[in-house]
C-alpha cells in the first residue's frame, strides 16, 4: 500500500470514528430513551440542523456517484432536467407542507411517525392506513438503503483493492452502530456533518477535475464535440458518438422527481422534529440553495470526467457502473500528489461515504419506526414498554441492514436505477395521501387508502409492463403512479361517506392556526 492510501484511509478512519463517536454521545445523554426522542428527536431541531440534514438523508450516494455518472456518459439532458425537477420538489415541499404537517401532526395525537399521522389524521381506528403505509416504507426503503451500501462496496473496491462485500459490510456496520445508539438526534447532528463534508468534496473535485482535464477551455471544447452533449432536448451516445432525441414528454416524466419529495418519510420527518415552525423560512432558503448549488456541482464534475478521461488522466468510463465512480477516480488520482493530496482525497472519499450514510441512516431509523411502532404496536396491538420497544427498534435496524447487503451483493447494479424506483414507490404511495390529508377537507380514509395501494401497485405495474413497451410509454412511472393515485383519493373519497364533524373541526383548526 503506497503512502498516498495509507494518507486516504487515515482521512477516512478519522471520519467513520468522529460518526460512531456522534452517535455515542446522544446515547449517554439519554436522547434515544424514549419513541419521541428516539424516532423525532422530541421535537427539538433547530433549523440549521433540519435543513442540513432534511437535504443530506435526501441526496444519498446518488450526489455522488450516480448524477455526475449520468452527466458522464450522456450530457446535461437527463441529469440537468433530473435536477431542475428536484430543485422545484425541494423548495415546493418546505413552502406548502412543512408547516402544515407539523401543525397537524401534533393536532392529530402527536404522531411521531408518517403511518400513525394518515390513521390519526383519518380517525382509523383499525390502523388500516397504519399498516399499509408500514408495509410501504418496508418494500421501498429495503432496495433504497441497498443502494447506499452498494456504494459503499463500490467505492473502497474502486479505491484500494479491498473486497467488494467486505467493505459494503464494514461501512453497513459503522452506519448500523451510531443509528442505534443515538436515535434521531445522532443521525440528524451525522447528516450536517456529512452535508458539509459532501460539500467539501464536491468542491475539491471540480477544481483538481478542470486541471487534470488541461483547464476550463478544455472541458468545454470536449463538451461541444460531442454531440447532444450540452443539449437540453438531445443525448449523447457513447457508442455511437450521435445524439438522440430527448423529447417532451420525457422531460415531463424526468422532473416529475420532484413529485417524490412530497412522499419521503424520512424527509417529512425533518419538518415534524423543527422545535419551532416560525424557523421553517430559514430551513427552507438553506435547504433549497444547497440542493441547487450541490446538484449543479455535481453535473459539472461529470462533464469534467469525460473530459479528463479524453485527455487520458481517467480511464475510459464506458457503462452506468462504471461511470458512476468517477468521483471515485478523481480522488485516486488525487491521493497519488503527495501526502497533503492523498488527505484531500481522503476527505473526497469521506464526502461520498458521507452522502450513502446521511441517507441510510434515515432510512433505517423510519424503517425501524414503522416495523416498533406502527406494525407491532399499532396494528398489532402488542404492548411494549419504552425499553422493549426501543430494542425492537434497534433489532430493526439490524435485521433491515442486514437484507440490505444481501439485494446489494451484486457489484454490478446501478445506484441510480435503484434509487430511481425507490423513489417512485415513495413519491406515488405517499406523496398523494400527504397533500390531500393537509389540504383537502373532504378527504376521506378509504380515499387515502385507495390512493396509497394505487399509487404503489402502479409503480410496479409502469416499470415492469407497461414502460418497456416503450415509445409514449416511456414515462417515468412516478408520474403516472401520481396521477392515478390522486384520481383514486378524489373518487373514493366522494364516493364514500364524507368525514366527520370532528375530523372538519380539526382541519379547520389546524388551517387557521397562526
Amino acid at each position: 500500500m503506497n503512502p498516498g492510501q495509507i494518507g486516504m484511509i487515515v482521512t477516512i478512519a478519522v471520519y467513520l470514528i468522529g460518526m460512531v463517536a456522534v452517535g455515542v454521545y446522544f446515547s449517554k445523554r439519554g436522547s434515544s430513551n424514549s419513541s419521541s426522542d428516539f424516532f423525532l428527536g422530541g421535537r427539538k431541531v433547530g433549523p440549521l440542523v433540519t435543513a442540513m440534514s432534511a437535504e443530506a438523508s435526501d441526496m444519498s450516494s446518488w450526489l455522488l456517484m450516480g448524477l455526475p455518472g449520468v452527466a458522464y456518459l450522456t450530457g446535461i439532458a437527463d441529469a440537468g432536467w433530473t435536477a431542475i425537477g428536484l430543485a422545484v420538489g425541494t423548495y415546493f415541499n418546505w413552502l406548502l407542507v412543512a408547516k402544515r404537517l407539523r401543525r397537524y401532526t401534533i393536532a392529530a395525537d402527536n404522531a411521531i411517525t408518517i403511518p400513525a399521522f394518515f390513521s390519526r389524521r383519518y380517525r382509523d381506528n383499525k390502523n388500516l392506513l397504519t399498516c399499509i403505509a408500514a408495509i410501504v416504507i418496508l418494500v421501498f426503503f429495503i432496495p433504497y438503503t441497498a443502494s447506499g451500501f452498494k456504494a459503499i462496496g463500490t467505492l473502497f473496491n474502486s479505491l484500494f483493492g479491498v473486497n467488494y462485500h467486505l467493505s459494503m459490510i464494514l461501512g453497513a456496520l459503522v452506519v448500523i452502530g451510531y443509528t442505534v445508539l443515538g436515535g434521531f438526534l445522532a443521525v440528524s447532528t451525522t447528516d450536517l456533518m456529512q452535508s458539509i463534508v459532501m460539500s467539501i468534496a464536491l468542491v475539491a473535485i471540480v477544481f483538481f477535475g478542470v486541471s487534470c482535464a488541461g483547464g476550463w477551455s478544455a472541458v468545454a471544447q470536449n463538451a461541444q464535440d460531442l454531440a447532444g452533449y450540452l443539449s437540453l432536448t438531445q443525448l449523447h451516445d457513447l457508442a455511437s458518438g450521435a445524439a438522440t432525441p430527448y423529447g417532451f414528454l420525457t422531460i415531463v416524466s424526468t422532473m416529475a422527481w420532484g413529485l417524490g419529495y412530497f412522499g419521503m418519510p424520512h424527509i417529512l420527518l425533518r419538518f415534524m422534529a423543527i422545535r419551532d415552525e416560525k424557523e421553517l423560512p430559514t430551513s427552507r432558503r438553506i435547504g433549497t440553495i444547497w440542493v441547487v448549488i450541490s446538484m449543479f456541482v455535481a453535473i459539472v464534475i461529470g462533464l469534467i470526467g469525460n473530459a479528463a478521461s479524453k485527455a487520458g488522466a481517467l480511464p475510459q468510463l464506458t457503462t452506468s457502473a462504471e461511470s458512476e465512480t468517477v468521483v471515485i477516480q478523481f480522488a485516486f488520482l488525487l491521493s497519488q500528489n503527495g501526502i497533503l493530496a492523498a488527505l484531500l482525497g481522503g476527505l473526497v472519499i469521506a464526502g461520498i461515504l458521507a452522502s450513502t450514510m446521511s441517507t441510510a441512516d434515515s432510512q433505517l431509523l423510519t424503517a425501524a419506526s414503522a416495523v416498533s411502532q406502527n406494525l407491532l404496536q399499532d396494528c398489532f396491538k402488542i404492548k411494549m414498554s419504552t425499553k422493549v420497544s426501543m430494542l425492537t427498534a434497534r433489532l430493526t435496524v439490524v435485521i433491515i441492514s442486514l437484507i440490505g447487503v444481501i439485494l446489494a451483493w451484486d457489484p454490478n447494479s446501478s445506484v441510480f436505477k435503484i434509487v430511481s424506483f425507490a423513489w417512485a414507490g415513495f413519491g406515488a404511495a405517499f406523496g398523494p395521501v400527504v397533500l390531500f390529508a393537509l389540504f383537502w377537507k373532504r378527504s376521506n380514509k378509504w380515499g387515502a387508502l385507495a390512493g396509497m395501494v394505487s399509487g404503489g401497485v402502479m409503480v410496479f405495474v409502469w416499470k415492469f409492463l407497461v414502460r418497456p413497451i416503450g415509445g409514449v410509454w416511456d414515462l417515468y412511472e412516478l408520474l403516472p403512479a401520481f396521477l392515478v393515485a390522486s384520481i383514486a383519493i378524489v373518487a373514493v373519497s366522494l364516493l364514500t361517506a364524507a368525514p366527520s364533524k370532528e375530523i372538519c373541526d380539526e382541519f379547520d383548526a389546524v388551517k387557521t392556526m397562526r
